[in-house]
């Protein structure tokens, strides 16, 4: 359980301090914070607290909507947000078409136009950017990114340490070409992080809050936690999963759930241990 981590958004309203403790006493080494209940605690005083129950902050949730005007101003300080947190990764999604746009091309190239002043701006905080591909169902208003392929050729152009890509098991299943982006991703060296949660049917009728808890549907998550581990990447496994059953339940219960999943379904392999590996 060394690498599992938890995204604070998966257990979206136990507060902060509290996350903080049950994650120590659960033995939890990492989590993956957003910036609206960091802003909401005081960031120094959040990067404080994660220090003192000995945790690392292995992403910061969220950067990007490059859409908005004021976009590189808040990028900008969502880098050094996640430089002040020591989280080495700031979660990028895109953003979607601007209001009344049909201009799909257009919406990409702003992103491409941002990142070009935003990557060296992280680099020299050293912090990497993740650009985060979003599932097609959200282009039109979350994410013109929808593919591995596509995060990375825009993230092509700069070093591997400005810019990453993450990978997301609910957003990326669904495509055929992924196992070759998860490998082109690691020769790149751009894997900025892993992010595991699980696909159901029927989708609920808010599609945002409809991701399945680990094992309830149809990713093949150990099959992408081996495709990644091949690439050599070796570092965290973030559990990040929207789902309102989910955040109805008492946070410690809730990460009990989550973290028996993931032993479950991401990280121990049941053939290899019946085997005596």
């Amino acid at each position: 359980m060394k690498r599992f981590s938890l995204n604070q958004w998966t257990t979206r309203h136990w507060p902060l301090e509290e996350l903080a403790a049950g994650c120590a006493s659960a033995g939890v080494t990492g989590v993956g914070l957003w910036r609206e209940p960091v802003a909401e605690y005081g960031l120094v005083r959040t990067g404080r607290l994660m220090r003192d129950h000995g945790l690392a902050v292995t992403s910061l949730c969220r950067g990007g909507f490059f859409q908005e005007p004021d976009a590189l101003e808040n990028n900008r300080r969502a880098v050094e947000e996640a430089a002040e947190l020591g989280a080495p990764a700031l979660c990028l999604v895109s953003g979607g078409l601007p209001d009344g746009s049909r201009d799909l091309d257009g919406a990409r190239s702003r992103v491409a136009d941002v990142l070009a002043e935003l990557a060296p701006y992280a680099g020299e905080h050293g912090v990497q950017l993740a650009i985060e591909p979003l599932h097609p169902m959200f282009c039109s208003d979350r994410c013109v990114v929808s593919t591995l392929g596509q995060a990375l050729d825009l993230a092509a152009p700069f070093p591997s340490s400005q810019v990453g890509v993450m990978v997301d098991t609910y957003h990326l299943w669904w495509d055929p070409a992924v196992w070759d982006g998860i490998a082109r991703a690691g020769a790149e060296g751009r894997i900025s992080l892993f992010q595991v949660a699980d696909w159901v049917t029927p989708l609920p009728e808010n599609v945002l809050t409809g991701r399945g808890m680990l094992g309830d549907g149809h990713v093949e998550l150990r099959r992408f936690r081996e495709a990644v581990d091949a690439t050599g990447y070796t570092g965290p496994i973030e559990v990040e999963i929207f789902n309102d059953a989910l955040w109805a339940m008492p946070g410690p219960e809730a990460l009990a759930l989550t973290m028996a999943r993931y032993e479950e379904h991401v990280h121990d392999d049941p053939v290899s241990r019946e085997d005596g590996a």
